[in-house]
């Protein structure tokens, strides 16, 4: 026979077990099975020297803007918007998914994210970098720097090889064989864990 006693004793021990357990489960959600929607939200300004949001050229992206980055995935398709605020009034603005965080210059993001990977590096072959392959988020601000652009692909991340970043570039996503997918220098990084 179980007392009541026997009950709170069992309850008492296994308690700090079950806080134990939950506590080591981490941070990051585990995959959504397949069909059912992911999301993921980063919001932060950029500074000199950040972690989360960086500037590297404060004359296009200044310190205190920033940025949102919303990235779900569901039926086989991944929608990523980015919003900005505070950028450079009426400019537009290239970015897209990279495949590093963000580090100490703009180059640590590595290159744009490819869901089918062009075997030639850097890629520029429109067959591999474009709107389609890639998270391209193009955007021109509005006369207080703000602005938002979405991307939908039908394709989601394999568990083993996702995005980690959004690179704001100084100027559109250039489309043309040899140039397809540059967009000037890295003025801005925000990592995000796609």
């Amino acid at each position: 026979m179980v007392t009541r006693r026997a009950v709170a004793l069992r309850l008492a021990v296994l308690a700090p077990v079950a806080g134990l357990l939950v506590g080591c489960g981490g941070s990051e959600p585990a995959d959504a099975p397949a069909g059912q929607s992911q999301e993921k939200e980063v919001s932060a300004s950029f500074t000199d020297g950040g972690v989360q949001a960086v500037t590297y050229d404060q004359a296009k992206v200044p310190a205190g803007s920033g940025a949102t980055v919303k990235t779900g995935s569901a039926d086989g398709r991944t929608t990523t918007t980015l919003t900005v605020r505070g950028l450079l009034p009426n400019t537009t603005y290239g970015a897209h998914a990279h495949v590093n965080p963000c580090g100490s210059t703009g180059d640590a993001a590595g290159a744009h994210y490819q869901f089918n990977q062009d075997p030639v590096k850097p890629s520029v072959d429109p067959a591999f970098a474009n709107p389609q392959n890639e998270i391209w988020l193009d955007l021109t601000t509005d006369a207080q720097g703000n602005g938002t652009a979405t991307s939908t692909n039908e394709w989601v991340f394999p568990a083993d090889r996702r995005a980690q970043s959004v690179i704001i570039h100084e100027m559109a996503t250039m489309t043309a064989p040899g140039k397809a997918g540059t967009a000037g220098k890295r003025p801005a990084c925000m990592t995000v864990p796609f």
